[in-house]
């Protein structure tokens, strides 16, 4: 019987580098070992709802979340199930008709701004590591990336900021970090960390890959 993958997430609040860091693990662990779970795709299906009403959502409290499927989605890969994650289409606030097929892997690396607030998802990760940086240099990357990747406007950006983005990080988000196990300052220019965190998940797949081979040694 195989043993269950090992879960690491990857959590801190909005342009604080988690994607970064989140790849870096990805190159220098090998995309081939792991089943990566953004949570952001996991936004509730809003297709249904008039544009203004949409407009009207709080997308940083983790109601908007569909963290139920989630949930499912990394308890399937933790018994070596393959799952269709759902890709979301933040220009239209909203589920594209497609899904994403992740297969199980020996790592599972979970990301996402809330996914150290809510106590279900805490108890799935083996690892838990909160990315940590400032706070206006968060606010400028997500400025950047919702005007370039999203389609907004300044105003619009900076009244979500400080109406939803800001309260919710305060409530929800920064409370979170006291769950981790590791906290990397300065995001994804931490080298000396990324490296360590990946150093730690070779490690792991290095222990795996003994227990496998010593099991089928045994049943020789």
């Amino acid at each position: 019987m195989r043993e269950r993958p090992v879960t690491i997430a990857v959590a801190g609040g909005t342009g604080s580098g988690k994607t970064t860091v989140s790849n870096a693990i990805l190159e220098r662990v090998g995309s081939h070992n792991i089943a990566y779970i953004p949570h952001d795709a996991y936004y509730k299906e809003l297709g249904h709802l008039p544009t203004g009403e949409r407009a009207r959502i709080n997308f940083d409290h983790p109601d908007s979340l569909d963290t139920a499927l989630m949930i499912e989605h990394i308890q399937a890969l933790q018994a070596w199930r393959p799952v269709e994650v759902p890709i979301y289409d933040f220009t239209k606030d909203q589920r594209k008709p497609e899904t994403q097929h992740v297969d199980p892997q020996p790592i599972i690396l979970v990301e996402g701004i809330l996914i150290f607030a809510e106590k279900a998802l805490r108890e799935l990760f083996d690892v838990k590591i909160f990315v940590d940086t400032d706070a206006d240099l968060r606010f400028i990357r997500r400025l950047k990336r919702d005007i370039e990747e999203r389609g907004r406007t300044a105003e619009s950006v900076i009244e979500q900021y400080l109406g939803t983005v800001r309260p919710m990080h305060m409530q929800f988000v920064e409370p979170s970090k006291r769950h981790a196990d590791v906290i990397i300052p300065q995001g994804g220019f931490n080298l000396v960390a990324i490296d360590m965190v990946a150093d730690r998940i070779r490690s792991m797949l290095r222990r795996q890959a003994r227990k496998v081979e010593d099991a089928e040694e045994d049943e020789d």
